[in-house]
């Protein structure tokens, strides 16, 4: 036979375990606020736009259709040649940064944006400003030596990276963070408060009896307070006493 649950006893559950269910929350939410302001480091996003064109015959005022897609095409393969190390090693020597082209390469990110020319190099690092020099770095060394690398001498920079007054930092996001740790925590808590009821074999009420035994209850005896019985004990055998005195006389 299939047992059911209804709602009442899982508000009962819930109100049992209430205690528990809230000290795990806040237990959650303290834990991930700690965390993410006081444990983990926290990094900026600096970002520069680059556009790339083919050069333009002599006499050429604009670009055809296909000039625009073999364009297009080639944004991938900038894409793959910014994050080389052919533009990499120069950028760590210009700037005199002690780390390696694949420490330098983890921190970067280059996208075309959408189905245009425009290529977006987004620089991730623990200080805001070598961020902005990174960026700024790799599209000046992209610039130069891609005439070098393909026939390409048309590269703009169009929004080089700046410093702002108070950079806030891309990550950790602690109010994301904590409302994670919130979510996360209060199903632990619940789904261990219906674990503990589900593995509680306790016997309460009369309910709990015809379900262990498979029989109805015929009777229920309540609760005496031995106290209260010792004071009745008590008043009735003064009264007795006093009646026999009462007789005798």
């Amino acid at each position: 036979m299939e047992e059911t649950i209804s709602l009442k006893e899982i508000m009962g559950t819930l109100k049992k375990y209430l205690k528990l269910i809230a000290i795990i929350t806040v237990s959650a939410v303290a834990l991930s606020a700690i965390v993410s302001y006081f444990l983990l480091t926290p990094t900026f996003q600096s970002s520069t736009q680059i556009l790339v064109n083919q050069s333009q015959e002599e006499g050429q005022s604009y670009y055809s259709s296909g000039e625009l897609r073999t364009n297009l095409d080639l944004i991938n393969t900038y894409n793959v040649i910014i994050k080389s190390p052919r533009i990499l090693e120069p950028t760590l020597e210009e700037l005199g940064i002690d780390k390696s082209v694949e420490e330098l390469n983890n921190q970067i990110t280059v996208g075309s944006e959408g189905e245009s020319q425009v290529v977006n190099i987004t620089v991730t690092d623990e200080s805001p400003a070598l961020a902005v020099d990174i960026a700024n770095t790799i599209a000046l060394v992209f610039q130069r030596d891609i005439v070098e690398i393909m026939a390409v001498d048309n590269v703009s920079i169009l929004s080089p990276a700046e410093l702002g007054e108070n950079p806030s930092p891309v990550n950790p996001n602690p109010t994301l963070n904590i409302a994670i740790a919130f979510v996360v925590g209060l199903m632990a808590a619940v789904g261990l408060a219906f674990l503990l009821e589900f593995l509680d074999n306790t016997i309460r009420t009369e309910d709990d009896v015809a379900q262990v035994l498979g029989v109805p209850v015929l009777a229920s005896i309540s609760t005496i307070d031995a106290s209260k019985v010792e004071m009745k004990e008590m008043t009735h055998s003064r009264r007795a006493r006093t009646g026999s005195e009462h007789y005798g006389a």
